[in-house]
């Protein structure tokens, strides 16, 4: 009877083909192309290598393997849910990014009340699907691909209200999304995996382990986030030395968590070997840790440290925090995303904190105001006359003190994390309901349940064994 609840035959495509047929409707309704991309706005003046898509574009396709290459493979790490890690993640992050052109352009409408499409627009419904695929790492292997879908189609709109919220009345600098991505996402996902709490995972399952064919996958995976993680950070800085600078910070952050990684997977571990899971994870704290102040004057020595410090609080989480919250207070996370992106997003978070603290004119110059918007005179001011003398184009700012932003960079990472945490609870009760195919306690972490799987899909050493003794035989 529990493999019929669990059965996708009727329940998937009902979902997908209603949802598909409402998108359309509304794609039909509200989305239009972009100036970049509309032929009628095209003269023979009009020059297309000015076109948007040339400067945006490279980046879009970086972050575009992180999601489907990066993301997909490092969630194959369990030893018979390979198909489901790289499946199920192909399958959210598509609905995540088709739902999140939506959602996020409801609050951007432009004139019309249309959505304006372009490179730009997929940019940041990317930003939003990394959200839902970094929540996704909480559950991971206690899901159905239908339980997936419906939170995703949660997730969005609560994370694009908190979004608009957040840039639109706090005015926090966050340019490597450490507070509106990585926290957003972790707490959304405790959240979740917390009202999804399953007491008998606790004591451990059979099915809850690597073998060394998904180990090699999952790192790949790794090596996919690292090496496109500058795109991550740096895409919608500001074009010029703030893009430099964000690109220059987060590979020397990551350089430095990677090292740090190695030298504590060996000392931590009691016969000083080293451990595959620090090396798929605890070598990319560092993109996470220079996130709120990567396109900020933080000098590279400072973006060393930070990611040293990331790869040190992330490896502590999984060796002593992760345990502690499984058994005290139920929440059972499987990919370790509160030492990935909670830890470190919280360190990144002080870190931009005290960055703005230290910020003036004679480190930045007039391009301060362009970084720190909410610190340019207000509109009538004299001064910012001046400045956009110095800076044409220039908008009047909201003339904060630097002690004023760091209050409101507070108040975003502490309404974030509650707004979060409470819609992650209310969207994992949701999906307790039982139309939505959970996996028995039995059948977590394989794939079995929801795959026509090969016959030694549960024996992959199965054929080497057999090579080896024909070898030994001969």
């Amino acid at each position: 009877m529990k493999k019929q609840s669990a059965s996708l035959r009727v329940r998937l495509p009902v979902f997908v083909f209603v949802t598909e047929v409402i998108i359309v409707g509304l794609y039909t309704a509200f989305v239009t192309y972009n100036d970049s991309a509309d032929a009628k706005l095209q003269t023979n003046k009009t020059s297309p290598m000015d076109n948007a898509v040339y400067r945006d574009y490279p980046f879009f396709m970086d972050i575009h393997v992180m999601i489907f290459l990066g993301f997909g493979c490092l969630l194959a790490f369990f030893r018979l849910y390979g198909f489901s890690g790289i499946a199920f993640n192909f399958l959210t992050a598509t609905f995540a990014i088709q739902w999140a052109i939506l959602v996020q352009g409801f609050f951007q409408f432009n004139h019309g009340g249309k959505i304006h499409l372009g490179v730009i627009n997929l940019i940041n419904a990317e930003f939003v699907c990394a959200v839902v695929l970094i929540s996704f790492g909480a559950v991971l292997g206690k899901t159905s691909p239908l339980q997936l879908l419906v939170m995703a189609l949660l997730e969005v709109p609560v994370f694009a209200i908190t979004e608009w919220a957040v840039l639109k009345y706090l005015r926090i600098n966050d340019a490597g999304g450490s507070i509106l991505i990585h926290i957003f996402a972790c707490y959304f996902g405790l959240g979740v995996t917390f009202a999804l709490y399953r007491p008998c995972l606790n004591e451990g399952h059979l099915k809850e382990n690597t073998s060394y064919q998904s180990d090699i996958l999952s790192v790949m995976g790794t090596l996919f986030l690292w090496v496109f993680w500058p795109s991550f950070n740096s895409a919608l800085t500001l074009k010029g030395d703030d893009q430099h600078r964000a690109i220059l910070h987060t590979v020397i952050g990551l350089t430095s968590s990677t090292l740090t990684a190695f030298a504590l997977s060996a000392m931590l571990n009691k016969n000083g070997k080293l451990t595959m899971a620090d090396i798929q994870n605890v070598t990319l704290a560092g993109g996470v840790t220079v996130g709120a102040s990567v396109d900020m004057m933080i000098s590279p020595a400072a973006a060393y440290i930070l990611g040293m410090m990331g790869a040190t609080a992330c490896m502590l989480g999984y060796k002593y925090l992760s345990p502690l919250l499984a058994q005290r207070f139920k929440i059972q996370d499987q990919c370790g995303i509160h030492n990935l992106h909670g830890l470190t997003g919280l360190i990144s978070c002080v870190a931009g904190i005290c960055a703005i603290l230290m910020a003036s004119e004679e480190v930045y110059g007039p391009s301060m105001y362009e970084i720190f918007t909410h610190r340019a005179p207000v509109a009538g001011n004299p001064k910012l006359l001046e400045l956009q003398m110095q800076i044409p184009g220039l908008q009047p700012g909201l003339g904060r003190t630097a002690q004023e932003q760091a209050l409101f960079q507070v108040a975003a990472l502490f309404s974030t994390i509650g707004v979060s945490a409470f819609g992650g609870v209310l969207t994992g009760f949701v999906l307790k309901l039982p139309y939505l195919a959970s996996p028995a306690d039995g059948s977590c972490f394989d794939d079995e349940l929801f795959f026509n799987v090969p016959r030694d899909y549960d024996s992959p050493l199965k054929l080497n064994n057999i090579v080896a003794i024909e070898e030994s035989a001969a």
